[in-house]
């Protein structure tokens, strides 16, 4: 289908194509070829230079300067030992000319390109010795090795052209001057095509390699943004109950407290009735919150919320599932607000549940301190003992201790123990409540 605009005739399909290869050629190589583009060192942390001695693999930056100045001297041999007979100025001149374009890549790479065909056409006609019209040996090496590196350099597309304007200069300059009948475009084409379909291969993997990388590096930072909204959401439910029943509280002793009192006087009842109708907007508002981070599929729990005092039922289940554990109490036991009840509860238990997926077979401790400031946790196991195989998890529960702990204004550290194991403490403040005489009048 072809593409009208107002006011012109429509182009031909054909002339389109034409068209865009014209436009993709000027953009590859008639555009600024001599700019400056210095090759950039490469990285040390590949395949390559970990096989290199330690002493050396910082300098391993610039193998790739090595190698284009390695090529560029093997090219001067070629040129001053191809021409036998010659004076030696000429043929130290003749050398320097064919292995120029090859440092030129260096810095200016779609330049050598085109000063390696006008070093070819030039010594072609200065030279009486031709491998293949118009190629001595060394001009023959060095544009390939510029023609090598260049593609290493640039897109697929480069290298496209370079090797279509290459074939049209072995054809068309023979003609041009006269030795038509020495045209041999078949060694230089099947070789540079090999060359470049070789290196086109590899930069294509590499970019694919790169995209690759660079995928799994968003999906990881996506997939921890998931699961830390997932710990979140998890926590605001379960302090659902526990909000919700301080506030109800809160609401029944504001609506009942005015019948305590005889003959209550008209602002106290109107303090009492702005607590209970601050109570239940607090209440309300806080389902309307809570059904938003509530997923389709979930369900309230019939019973309360688990606290310190469910932890030998907890540490029971798990003693069934194949860990050894015990528990260590240490401190004045006492009652803690519930949300700090409930976070040790659901710490504890996902250490536990790492513990049994990490290391089977191994043997954890279980330390709960009460202290004056606080609640102090320690969760600790050994190795793993025996055939079975640990299993990978899914890198939640680190997560959700953490925002447990945060949520808390707590401190936790995780990693690995002395022994070989892993460890998890973890540190919950606990303010002090006021006694009835200090209360706030």
């Amino acid at each position: 289908m072809t593409q009208t605009t107002t006011g012109a005739t429509p182009r031909p399909p054909e002339l389109r194509l034409a068209s865009g290869l014209i436009r993709s050629l000027r953009e590859d190589l008639l555009t600024d070829p001599f700019a400056y583009r210095p090759l950039a060192p490469m990285r040390t942390d590949g395949r390559l230079p970990r096989l290199l001695p330690r002493r050396i693999r910082p300098r391993a930056a610039h193998l790739p300067h090595a190698a284009v100045g390695a090529a560029a001297f093997f090219v001067f041999l070629l040129g001053n030992t191809d021409n036998f007979g010659m004076p030696p100025v000429q043929a130290l001149v003749i050398g320097v000319l064919a292995a120029a374009p090859v440092l030129m890549t260096l810095v200016r790479p779609v330049g050598a390109f085109w000063a390696a065909l006008a070093v070819a056409a030039v010594l072609s006609v200065l030279q009486d010795r031709i491998m293949v019209w118009p190629w001595s040996p060394a001009t023959f090496t060095g544009h390939l090795a510029v023609m090598t590196f260049v593609a290493l350099r640039s897109r697929p597309r480069v290298a496209g052209w370079m090797w279509v304007v290459t074939l049209l200069f072995g054809t068309a300059l023979p003609v041009l001057v006269g030795s038509a009948d020495s045209v041999q475009p078949a060694p230089m084409a099947v070789i540079s095509a090999v060359a470049l379909l070789a290196v086109t291969v590899r930069n294509t993997r590499r970019e694919a390699r790169q995209e690759v990388t660079a995928q799994q590096e968003v999906t990881a930072v996506e997939r921890d943004r998931r699961t830390l909204l997932e710990e979140r959401t998890t926590i605001a439910r379960e302090l659902h109950d526990v909000v919700a029943h301080h506030m109800s509280v809160v609401a029944i002793q504001a609506e009942a407290a005015p019948y305590r009192v005889k003959n209550p006087p008209p602002e106290l009842e109107a303090a009492f009735a702005t607590i209970r109708e601050n109570a239940v907007a607090a209440l309300t508002e806080l389902r309307r919150v809570l059904g938003v981070v509530r997923s389709a599929d979930y369900e309230a729990p019939e019973a309360p919320q688990p606290t310190l005092a469910s932890l030998d039922g907890l540490l029971a289940n798990v003693r069934e599932a194949g860990l050894s554990v015990e528990k260590t109490v240490t401190g004045a036991v006492r009652e803690l607000p519930q949300g700090v009840e409930l976070s040790a509860y659901r710490i504890v238990q996902e250490a536990l549940s790492n513990s049994l997926r990490h290391a089977p077979g191994a043997v954890a401790g279980v330390e709960i301190s009460y202290v004056l400031g606080g609640l102090g946790i320690r969760v600790v196991n050994g190795p793993g003992v025996g055939d079975v195989r640990p299993s990978p998890g899914a890198g939640h529960g680190i997560t959700g201790m953490r925002e447990r702990v945060a949520m808390l204004e707590g401190e936790m550290t995780a990693g690995e123990s002395s022994g070989g194991g892993y460890e998890v403490a973890v540190f919950l403040p606990v303010r002090s409540r006021p006694r009835p005489e200090e209360a706030p009048v």
